[in-house]
């Protein structure tokens, strides 16, 4: 097998393609990406797997044109993402759906995959403009957060999760991690905040009535997200916005 004959790819991310091809989704990597990205990617999805969330099944890590290559099981249907653009005066109604399967796979005690502080504490590190000062006080901050060993998505958005006739399936495990749920939250809050803000403050509003958990909790997390966030190069992400959100927080504080 090799890319030309699978086709054009129906989605392109920061970090790769995604095909159909045969009745299975073939996510191909970019170059630029370590050796070992497909294989945790893999892993991270077969542990979301083993725990009973539903999620494609993993069928293969393989390379394809010397490329990384994910081999997954194809479930057909929309993302929540697409059928909320499709009827936006539903929005509140599609990001309870997506708020109660959060809070599910917030619900399970993580093992066995990365600790979100060290991946939190690897990506301020590493932050492109921001100063060594500020960094140190972010990590500050993040030592100093309450520890929780709950599985996060690290990615979670409306686009994340197909509907289909099996049920919700979330997709796009990559960035999973054990960690606070809060900071989890957290991501998905500064996500939507950057295309509408109503949109994030429903979300935030919804998980918080389901949850009991507080906004002031969550939104402790916003300046470390935001840094973890500036160091993966989303070309759909403002730095500028990034760096304001993270100085505001700084001299709150």
């Amino acid at each position: 097998m090799n890319l030309n004959d699978i086709g054009e790819p129906f989605a392109v991310g920061n970090t790769a393609k995604v095909y159909l091809f045969e009745n299975k989704i073939i996510k191909v990597f970019n170059d630029n990406l370590p050796e070992t990205e497909s294989i945790n990617e893999a892993y991270k999805q077969e542990y979301a797997y083993s725990c009973g969330i539903h999620v494609p099944k993993v069928l293969d890590v393989t390379k394809i044109d010397g490329k990384q290559a994910l081999l997954m099981e194809y479930i057909p249907g929309k993302t929540i993402g697409e059928l909320m653009s499709h009827n936006p005066e539903q929005e509140e109604h599609y990001l309870s759906i997506s708020v109660d399967i959060h809070q599910r796979i917030h619900q399970l005690e993580g093992e066995c995959i990365e600790l979100m502080s060290a991946k939190l504490n690897r990506q301020i590190k590493i932050a492109p403009k921001l100063e060594d000062n500020i960094k140190a006080l972010l990590i500050e901050k993040l030592d100093s957060m309450p520890i929780e060993s709950r599985l996060c998505h690290g990615d979670y958005h409306i686009y994340n999760v197909i509907r289909s006739n099996r049920g919700a399936a979330t997709i796009d495990w990559v960035d999973a991690s054990v960690g606070n749920i809060r900071a989890d939250v957290c991501r998905t809050y500064l996500l939507y905040s950057q295309f509408s803000g109503d949109m994030a403050d429903t979300y935030l509003n919804l998980y918080c009535k389901k949850s009991g958990l507080s906004k002031v909790e969550i939104l402790e997390w916003v300046p470390i997200i935001a840094a973890a966030r500036l160091s993966e190069g989303v070309s759909s992400e403002s730095s500028d916005r990034l760096l304001k959100i993270i100085n505001h927080y700084i001299e709150a504080d």
